[in-house]
């Protein structure tokens, strides 16, 4: 990896201007390398394969955190874009705050990175099969094109509040007026 022209400290003092997620989209600095940080898919975050501990830097580094149209994730400032690395998906819903019941549920889940995410149409909740091990790969879209894994807690609240479909009687979950389908996609 190569991490020529890097300055962590100076990328932590312009992340530290910004309230909540920046306007990373908005921004097209220079590309300037890899580094040596990576997000594994318990949700830990990793600088030179030693843990970040401190949540408050955890929470700022994921303000800047952006999901291009190549695939690879990226660390994106005004002045400098940096690759990392992502295992999974970059965030982890760790709680759920479930209010009401039936269609007017709303179903809300904290991140690991303290993000407060309702699914609805903008924020769906998706289920996909692996299809090596069968295994269910719930996750939820919570900003952007980033995602959160559904810790399996989480998960299985869910499994208890699964309803049927009034249309087809596919099981599936309802939230702010969406019914998210817990179906066979591979």
């Amino acid at each position: 990896m190569s991490e020529a022209g890097f300055n962590p400290e100076g990328l932590v003092q312009a992340i530290k201007q910004i309230s909540g997620p920046a306007p990373v989209h908005l921004w097209n600095p220079p590309f300037c390398g890899d580094i040596e940080m990576r997000i594994a898919s318990d949700g830990s975050w990793h600088y030179q394969n030693s843990p970040i501990r401190r949540s408050a830097m955890v929470k700022l580094f994921s303000s800047i955190l952006r999901l291009e149209e190549d695939g690879r994730y990226y660390l994106v400032t005004p002045v400098e874009k940096v690759g990392i690395q992502v295992d999974d998906c970059p965030f982890v819903a760790q709680l759920l705050e479930v209010e009401g019941q039936g269609k007017d549920q709303k179903l809300w889940f904290i991140t690991n990175t303290g993000d407060r995410v309702l699914a609805d149409k903008d924020h769906p909740i998706e289920v996909s099969i692996d299809p090596i091990t069968d295994a269910p790969h719930p996750r939820l879209l919570c900003r952007s094109n980033l995602y959160a894994l559904i810790a399996r807690n989480v998960f299985y609240q869910i499994a208890d509040l699964i309803e049927r479909q009034p249309l087809n009687g596919e099981p599936g979950i309802w939230s702010a007026g969406c019914f998210f389908t817990f179906g066979t996609e591979r």
